[in-house]
């Protein structure tokens, strides 16, 4: 899969844009704050209908204006595919693929698949909980559609009896509710729990060699799940915390508590322990796990959906020593790349082929070759 073209009117800092890439690399270069993140921005939100930085539709439009679209052509097998998106302000999203009106947001995900990488993700392994969930279930959700829906319904169903429990002093009657929604939420989170259970094996046994290669086979980094619940358990240990939920006024049981470990273990001292580096390790150990999983997304890709992702990276290469740059860069390989940076230091030190050069001012961009 490859993207060829993307066009977008009144998107972010943009009036109008029409984009070629290569299907090799493409690099974005230009100042800080000319738009060069909008663009690849504007890619995620094809993919996954959502903006990477959380911002609602009616954020990214173009400011003074109703409404912003993007298009994206697609490339697979050598068939072309076009992908719509029509964002307002006051409305819920129009998306469209080849033409025809797509009702659920959900049914255009997976039909791209790309690897997103920006500084921020280098702290996933620091920050809390709510990052690694959502690292997880933005995979998961291009990788599996069932697992998309589960967790769509389980998110609607935790926001719903949330809401139940916020109002059962004043309605006491909604208890009847809460067995409905229990039932529910037993079903659907079940195939979460086990479905990460699954997810996190793989990315274990994915991430560890690519680990040991970046530590130059200093350390092994292994991955753990840490269910807040086991899926068999859940259903009794729902209705356990009953009386603490209707206290509390939210769902405290459930997947939507999970978080998943990384356990470093030293290769030179076989008797050390394994450590725990979200909270005791370095933030070298930190920021090189956190790219060891990001590597690991494009493998995960390949080995489910056998196909190549694509690859964004958003002035990631400026965080990274040169040891971690050039294995980075080479492990590209013949996936679709595109590289935002303000300078073009990186690649020519590195001696890296550029596909295609666009440089990037004030929401316009020009093509160098």
């Amino acid at each position: 899969m490859i993207i060829k073209s993307l066009e977008l009117a009144d998107f972010r800092n943009y009036e109008t844009l029409k984009i070629n890439f290569s299907s090799g690399t493409n690099i974005l270069y230009g100042d800080n704050a000319q738009g060069k993140t909008n663009i690849l921005e504007a890619i995620y939100v094809c993919a996954t209908t959502k903006s990477h930085k959380g911002s609602k539709d009616k954020e990214i439009i173009r400011f003074g204006k109703e409404e912003a679209h993007i298009r994206t052509i697609l490339e697979k097998d050598d068939a072309e595919y076009r992908v719509d998106m029509h964002l307002r302000k006051n409305r819920s999203k129009g998306i469209a693929l080849d033409g025809q009106k797509i009702k659920r947001a959900s049914d255009l995900i997976g039909k791209l698949n790309i690897v997103f990488f920006s500084p921020e993700d280098l702290s996933i392994i620091k920050n809390g909980p709510s990052e690694r969930r959502r690292f997880m279930d933005m995979e998961l959700c291009q990788l599996d559609q069932i697992y998309l829906n589960s967790l769509s319904k389980y998110n609607k169903l935790v926001i719903e009896r949330n809401k139940v429990l916020k109002d059962l002093f004043d309605h006491p009657e909604n208890t009847v509710l809460l067995d409905v929604q229990d039932k529910q939420l037993c079903e659907y989170g079940s195939v979460i729990i086990k479905t990460r259970a699954k997810f996190i094996k793989d990315l274990s046994e994915i991430i560890s060699p690519i680990h040991e290669k970046l530590t130059g086979k200093k350390e092994l980094l292994s991955v753990y799940y840490e269910p807040n619940v086991e899926a068999q358990e859940f259903e009794k240990k729902l209705s356990q915390s009953r009386k603490k939920d209707i206290y509390a006024k939210q769902t405290t049981v459930g997947p939507h508590k999970d978080d998943f470990s990384f356990m470093v273990k030293k290769l030179s001292d076989e008797e050390s322990d394994a450590v725990d580096i979200r909270k005791y390790g370095s933030q070298g150990q930190q920021r090189t796990a956190s790219l060891s999983l990001k590597l690991s997304e494009i493998e995960l890709v390949k080995r489910f959906k056998k196909e190549n992702p694509v690859l964004l990276l958003d002035d990631v290469l400026s965080e990274l020593d040169s040891s971690r740059q050039n294995y980075l860069l080479s492990t590209i390989g013949d996936i679709q790349t595109i590289i935002t940076c303000t300078g073009l230091d990186e690649f020519v030190n590195n001696r890296f082929e550029i596909d295609k050069l666009f440089r990037i001012t004030e929401g316009t961009v020009s093509s160098e070759n």
